[in-house]
């Protein structure tokens, strides 16, 4: 039989406040079961939901090889939206003389 919790030892168990755990509960987000007036949590549901999150970005730990967060690269990218080239260009246009219309 799996361990249940209510909302605040669940929430002490996520790490979250109280109030964000019955939002996410009220919306799907966490499994939750409200047989009467309160929440119930399978503490397997809580694991489960870390593990997902876990999975989702991607960052999970094991098989001796740690990701990175924060990859990076040495290259250097040219063009996109915010170019040294073009924001030179916007600078200069900026600091040019107005003439009258």
């Amino acid at each position: 039989m799996d361990e249940t919790l209510n909302l605040q030892t669940a929430a002490t168990f996520l790490q979250l406040s109280e109030d964000e755990l019955r939002r996410r509960a009220r919306l799907g987000t966490i499994k939750a079961a409200k047989p009467g007036k309160r929440w119930v949590f399978l503490k397997s549901d809580l694991v489960d939901y870390l593990d997902a999150l876990y999975a989702d970005r991607g960052d999970c730990v094991g098989a001796g090889k740690e990701k990175s967060l924060w990859p990076y690269t040495t290259e250097t990218e040219r063009g996109g939206l915010m170019s040294e080239a073009r924001v030179e260009k916007e600078y200069a246009a900026l600091l040019r003389p107005q003439t009258g219309h």
